[in-house]
C-alpha cells in the first residue's frame, strides 16, 4: 500500500524555521497517534563516534523530546553498544561519547539509557522463523519501552550502500550477539599480541569455550555460542569479529532484525530520517568525509521501507557535491550510493524488507 512520507525541506524563513517545520511534519504524519500518556518512548539514534561531526545535532532531539512530552510520553534517548572496540563498545564509554557530542539532559531534555546494559549483555530474545534466524536478541531497555521512535541520520554505508531507518533499528538496536550474527558466520578471532592473560573472558564465557594457553586466551569454535560477550568484556581489544558475511546476507539479516523488533511494538513505532550532512560512510567512524550531496531536509513517516526509499530517491535527485569522494559522475547522476560503493547493491535491503511484509517501496511524498 502506498503511504505518505513527509519532507520538511531544508529551506526555512522567518515565518517558519526548520524546527517549527519538523514539528509540523510530525503532526501531519500522525506518527504519535498511537502514543498514550505515560508511554515510555525509546528514541533510537546514533550518538556519533567522537571525532565524527556528521551525526544529528542535539537541538533537533530537544525538539523531538519536547513533542513526545507534549503528547504525555516519557522519552529517553538510546542506542546499543557497538560490536567493534570503539568509544561506544560499553555503556560507560558510550555515555561519555554521547556527552562529548552534546547529548545530555541539559541539551536534549531527556535521559540517555544505553539499550543493552552496562557491557552489552542485557537483551531480550524472541523466537522467530525467518530465512536466516530462528532467534533474535536486541536491547532489553528498547524492548521494555512502550513506543519506539527511530531517528536516523541518513548516509552512505560500506556494507549496505546506505544506512537509514532499517539499519538504525535492525543493526543499531541489536545486541552484541545479534550484531555478531549479522556480520560473521564464524567465531571471534583472538589477538594474542594484545591479550594480557587476565582471564576475564574465560570467567565470562557462558559456554566454557575459552581457555588460557601459555598465558594467552584462545577459543574452541565448536563450543562457541556466538553470544559476543567475550568481545564485550575484553578491555584490551584482543577479541575481534571476523567480518566475513556476504553483502546480501548482511542486508537480509539486518532486515530480519528490523522485522522482529517492529512487530514487537505493533503500531507504536515512528520514523524520522535526517537528510543532512549526508556523509559517504557510517557515523561509527571517528571522522567523516564531505557530504556527497547538499542538505535536503527531514523525512517523517509511519513505514520504514517507504521512508528509506524516499530518502534514497531524494539523494539521487541531487547534484553531486564536487568536494565529495564520488568520482564516477556518470553513475552518480542516477545513483549516488553505487557511485560511492560500486560493489554494493543497496536495493537488497529494500526488496527483502518489502518481501518480508514490512511495506511497499511505493510512497507519496508530501513536501512541507
Amino acid at each position: 500500500m502506498t503511504g505518505k512520507v513527509y519532507l520538511a525541506e531544508i529551506k526555512s524563513s522567518s515565518q517558519e524555521n526548520l524546527l517549527q517545520r519538523l514539528e509540523r511534519i510530525i503532526e501531519l504524519s500522525g506518527i504519535f497517534n498511537t502514543l498514550v500518556k505515560h508511554d515510555k518512548v525509546a528514541i533510537k539514534l546514533h550518538f556519533g563516534e567522537p571525532g565524527n561531526t556528521a551525526y544529528i545535532r542535539p537541538v533537533y532531539l530537544r525538539k523531538i523530546v519536547s513533542l513526545v512530552k507534549k503528547k504525555g510520553g516519557r522519552p529517553f534517548l538510546t542506542d546499543c553498544s557497538t560490536l567493534y572496540n570503539g568509544r561506544r563498545a560499553r555503556a560507560i564509554e558510550h555515555l561519555e561519547a554521547a556527552f562529548e557530542n552534546g547529548f545530555d539532559y541539559s541539551s536534549v531534555g531527556a535521559p540517555i539509557i544505553i539499550g543493552d546494559g552496562l557491557i552489552g549483555d542485557s537483551y531480550h530474545s524472541n523466537s522467530v522463523n525467518y530465512k536466516h534466524f530462528k532467534e533474535i536478541s536486541y536491547g532489553k531497555e528498547i524492548h521494555d519501552a512502550d513506543f519506539l521512535l527511530s531517528v536516523a541520520h541518513f548516509k552512505g554505508h560500506e556494507m549496505s550502500g546506505f544506512g537509514g531507518a532499517i539499519k538504525n533499528i535492525g543493526m543499531g538496536a541489536a545486541s552484541k550477539k545479534g550484531k555478531l550474527a549479522m556480520h560473521s558466520s564464524v567465531t571471534p578471532a583472538f589477538d594474542k599480541t594484545r591479550c594480557i592473560g587476565c582471564g576475564r573472558c574465560i570467567n565470562w564465557c557462558p559456554a566454557g569455550a575459552i581457555a588460557l594457553t601459555n598465558k594467552k586466551a584462545g577459543i574452541t569454535p565448536d563450543l562457541c555460542l556466538g553470544c559476543g560477550e567475550c568481545i564485550a568484556v575484553c578491555a584490551e581489544g584482543a577479541i575481534n569479529i571476523v567480518w566475513n558475511e556476504s553483502i546480501s546476507n548482511f542486508q537480509e539479516k539486518m532486515v530480519e532484525y528490523s522485522k522482529a523488533i517492529i512487530e514487537d511494538k505493533g503500531s507504536k513505532v515512528g520514523y524520522l530520517n535526517f537528510l543532512m550532512d549526508i556523509s559517504p560512510e557510517c557515523d561509527c567512524y571517528p571522522y567523516n568525509d564531505a557530504p556527497i550531496v547538499p542538505d535536503i531536509g527531514i523525512l517523517c513517516g509511519t513505514n520504514l521501507v517507504q521512508i528509506d526509499q524516499a530518502s534514497v530517491d531524494l539523494v539521487n535527485q541531487q547534484p553531486v557535491n564536487p568536494n565529495s569522494r564520488i568520482a564516477n559522475i556518470a553513475i552518480a547522476e542516477t545513483d549516488k550510493f553505487r557511485a560511492a560503493f560500486p560493489n554494493i547493491d543497496w536495493e537488497i535491503q529494500l526488496d527483502y524488507a518489502s518481501d518480508c511484509g514490512l511495506g511497499s517501496r511505493e510512497y507519496q511524498l508530501v513536501r512541507v
